[in-house]
């Protein structure tokens, strides 16, 4: 039910008609202003696939149980000895699921294992735990051991380059290198593996920012961090009031299971609640999700003009085979406090669904009188944030 003062009414009349009118009459919208009150509900309570909307119950379990400073372990060992620049045994890699590993961050980490006297592996490398390297978690061990024996792409080695200026790395024309051996080592490999060195990846709150910005399905094994899926359905529930509580269903944390259930209405609570979590540790929306026409990514060209950059914060959704597509964000104003609203397309093509989204966030933008949110994007490559720690021997 729509409450609240006459120009509250008045906004929700123009609301309504706004919705069916841009989105259609039986496609799901639900507006909420700062105090609660419901501004439009169109099919709120009717849950669909939301796609990477799924993203937003997962960034809040993530950040529930991990804190938004945490950092994922990755540990390099062996069980071998270094002897005149050859490791006498494998390098053992310790995955502690940092979805953000790549080839930047392995450029570091063999120079830093150079700098140990490690030239050669008489070994291999071999992996265990939860590894992923560029991605892929399948070929993360594979893939791993030919960035640290120097096979890197140029952008990578010169992003590395430009931004760790000084010292050997800004004056190497190539990648510093491991040389591997082509099988594993049964003779150096004696007695249990000693820490070599620890890489601790970028605190987890810029790190979801990045996922969710370019809305990357890293997301599905990310969620294993918050406990598994069962558990992020399960807080995501236990979060909305009883009434809907139905109307979340999670098949995976990312998006891509075709039994992802949510409504518009249940969605804005999430995010409500994702915000309130951060506002307590003294962070923003925007430290999480992407600043329309700002950050790159899904929402690096849409509401973007003169008169609409950077007052949407926001999350997208878009899932073909599902007829989904969703547009659920923030928008502060200066009559209605920040305005909250979730759209969950289901059935129409992706490009007039995207449409008929940010046709209606504009109209929303006028009625609310919208403001910019007070933010300035950060552009420090994601490595730079890391932390290489040489473990003591």
């Amino acid at each position: 039910m729509v409450v609240g003062t006459l120009a509250h009414q008045a906004l929700a009349l123009d609301l309504a008609a706004a919705a069916r009118s841009k989105l259609g009459a039986d496609q799901g919208v639900y507006v909420e202003a700062a105090d609660g009150t419901v501004l439009l509900a169109q099919a709120a309570d009717r849950p669909v696939h939301p796609a990477s909307i799924s993203k937003i119950p997962t960034t809040l379990a993530l950040l529930r149980r991990l804190g938004p400073e945490h950092r994922f372990i990755t540990t390099f060992s062996t069980a071998g000895r270094i002897d005149g620049g050859v490791l006498r045994g494998d390098l053992i890699v310790e995955g502690g699921g940092d979805p953000f590993l790549v080839d930047e961050n392995a450029v570091l980490v063999a120079a830093q294992l150079r700098s140990l006297g490690i030239e050669r592996v008489e070994g291999t490398l071999r992996a265990r735990g939860a590894l992923t390297f560029n991605w892929e978690p399948a070929t993360a061990d594979a893939r791993l051991r030919a960035a640290l024996a120097g096979s890197i792409p140029a952008p990578a080695w010169n992003s590395v380059r430009a931004n760790l200026g000084g010292g050997v790395l800004s004056t190497s024309p190539t990648p510093p290198a491991l040389r591997f051996a082509a099988t594993a080592t049964a003779a150096g490999n004696v007695g249990a593996p000693q820490p070599l060195l620890v890489h601790r990846s970028q605190p987890l709150l810029p790190m979801v920012k990045a996922l969710n910005d370019y809305s990357n399905n890293i997301f599905k094994p990310l969620a294993e961090a918050a406990g598994g899926v069962s558990a992020v359905e399960r807080l995501a529930r236990e979060t909305l009031p009883e009434a809907m509580r139905g109307e979340v269903t999670l098949g995976d944390g990312a998006g891509t299971d075709r039994r992802n259930r949510l409504s518009p209405r249940a969605t804005v609570k999430l995010l409500r609640a994702l915000e309130a979590d951060l506002v307590a540790q003294g962070h923003s929306l925007t430290d999480v999700l992407p600043v329309a026409g700002v950050d790159d990514g899904t929402l690096r060209r849409r509401i973007n003009g003169p008169d609409e950059l950077g007052r949407l914060v926001g999350k997208t959704g878009t899932y073909n085979d599902y007829g989904a597509c969703a547009l659920v964000g923030a928008i502060p104003s200066a009559r209605y406090g920040t305005v909250y609203f979730a759209i969950l397309n289901r059935g129409i093509p992706i490009i007039p669904a995207r449409k008929k989204q940010d046709d209606f966030v504009r109209v929303l933008l006028a009625a609310i009188d919208s403001r910019r949110w007070n933010y300035q994007r950060n552009d420090a490559p994601a490595f730079t944030r890391a932390e290489l720690v040489p473990a003591a021997r």
